[in-house]
Parts: structure tokens; C-alpha cells; sequence
């Protein structure tokens, strides 16, 4: 791939993960490529960006994350179109999104530079509600109750077919977020190739079991005040008398991967 302008982003608050960006950069910049680093890091050399927000303004070939996960969603989250992502993990838990560890990179580079990567395309997720679209979710969109005193009756529907019943909360997740939230809840581990979505239940008055659904619209009311969580890093709300809809974002998020493995992130969790 033509590699010319690229963006380094680092966990936040995190000084091991700010000088990883740093040498990063410096092995970037030696190869006469332009750089851009998030603030509070600066380059020499780099242009420097004061807010994750301007990703969605520069031209960029690729963004390379270095940090686990969350730092992976957030930079998702700032990428409207489809911008590849090479995830490092720097002193995230798992790095369950992550390529590599941050002794590779020289391969990576190299790699990239010679177009010997293929690009791994995740479905994304968008909640609206009230005529406004919210940010979009790599993992998943939780919904839950405000008033913690109360169980709400929540009604989803999806094609033609209708689920209601009294809950804590329900989680709409990807293939990616199968792994997270919905898995620790006993939802599948799926695929991250499939174009389907879960729908899993938080604490159901009754047995309910996770529901794998084609990646259409999904419709949620609930009848109590919401709360819509997107990636367990942005909350928006509804009232009781608004539905809650969630479609496919019109773009995906594309990781940068330099060899081919299925179930990568079922490997990750030690299976």
C-alpha cells in the first residue's frame, strides 16, 4: 500500500504508550513518511494533532494505535471512512484487537511498505434515537435501564419477528464484540467474518437466551429512561417514549493484519 501520511495514537495517560508513539514516528519519519502524533505527544518532525476528533479531517493512509483495546475503539470511533488500522498492544490487558507487540514493528513496516498484508473489514455498529445518529461502536451498543429501582419491560424487534420481556439492559454486538460484554454474559464467540449481529440480554426476569440476527435494523424500546453506551466509552441517553434503533454503520472498521487466521480473537482468550 502507498504509505505517506500516518497517524499515531497512544493510550491515554499512558507514558509507556506515549514513547512507544515516539519511537514509532522516528522510524516513520526516517523513511521520509509524514507523521501525525494526538496531543499530548510531540516529534520532532511530526505534526502534531490537538484533538482525536481532527482524524476525521486528515488524509490519512493508516493509523496505527499503540495501547490496548480501548485505545483501538476510540481511534475506530474518529475514522469515518475506512482508514486501516495496525493495532500494537503497548500495556493493554489482552489485546484482543491488536497485530502485534511493539518488537515487531520493523517487520510491520516493511511488510506494509511491500504490500505483503491483507485487510481485515469488521462490521460497525451506529444507534439513533430522537433523529440523531451517535458515534459508531466496533464491539457493541449496550442499552440499560437509568432508574436502578425499577426492571424495565424492553420490546426488540428485528425483521418481523418481536422479543419482549423485563430486563436489566440488552447488548447489540458484532462479531468483534462477541468476545466482550456479550460473551462474559454467555453470549457465542462467532466468527468476526459473519454479517450478523447478537442480541444478548442483561439479567432477564426470565430465561432468555442470546439471539444471532442478520446485521438489519434493530429496534428497542424500553419502558424506562435509557442509557446508550457505545463501546463501554460513550453514553448517550432516551426517554421511555423513544425508540431506540441500530443499523450496520455504512462503513467498516479495516484492520491491517499480516497473516491470515480465523477465530484470531477466540486464540487471544486462550482457547
Amino acid at each position: 500500500m502507498d504509505l505517506h501520511n500516518v497517524a499515531l495514537v497512544s493510550k491515554v495517560g499512558s507514558k509507556e504508550s506515549e514513547d512507544a508513539v515516539k519511537k514509532v514516528a522516528k522510524k516513520l519519519l526516517a523513511k521520509k513518511i509524514k507523521v501525525y502524533t494526538v496531543s499530548p505527544v510531540e516529534v520532532d518532525g511530526a505534526k502534531k494533532i490537538n484533538d482525536i476528533e481532527d482524524l476525521k479531517t486528515t488524509k490519512l493512509d493508516l493509523t496505527i494505535t499503540l495501547g490496548g483495546d480501548g485505545t483501538t475503539l476510540r481511534t475506530f470511533r474518529y475514522l469515518e471512512n475506512e482508514v486501516p488500522n495496525l493495532a500494537i498492544n503497548v500495556g493493554g490487558n489482552r489485546g484482543i484487537l491488536s497485530e502485534i507487540t511493539l518488537p515487531e514493528i520493523d517487520t510491520a513496516i516493511e511488510q506494509i511498505i511491500a504490500n505483503k498484508i491483507f485487510f481485515d473489514k469488521r462490521t460497525r455498529v451506529v444507534a439513533s434515537c430522537g433523529g440523531q445518529d451517535f458515534p459508531p461502536a466496533l464491539n457493541e451498543i449496550y442499552i440499560n435501564r437509568q432508574n436502578l429501582t425499577k426492571t424495565s419491560l424492553f420490546e426488540i424487534k428485528f425483521q418481523s419477528d418481536k422479543v419482549t420481556q423485563k430486563m436489566d439492559g440488552v447488548i447489540v454486538a458484532t462479531p468483534s464484540g462477541s468476545t466482550g460484554h456479550s460473551y462474559s454474559l454467555g453470549g457465542p464467540i462467532l466468527h468476526e467474518s459473519l454479517d450478523v449481529l447478537i442480541i444478548t440480554p442483561v439479567a432477564p426476569v426470565n430465561k432468555l437466551p442470546s439471539i444471532v440476527v442478520p446485521d438489519e435494523k434493530i429496534e428497542i424500546h424500553s419502558s424506562h429512561d435509557s442509557n446508550i453506551i457505545m463501546d463501554a466509552q460513550v453514553i448517550k441517553t432516551a426517554r421511555f417514549d423513544e425508540v431506540i434503533t441500530i443499523r450496520k454503520y455504512k462503513k467498516h472498521a479495516v484492520f491491517v493484519r499480516l497473516k491470515k487466521q480465523g477465530l484470531r480473537q477466540m486464540s487471544k482468550l486462550g482457547f
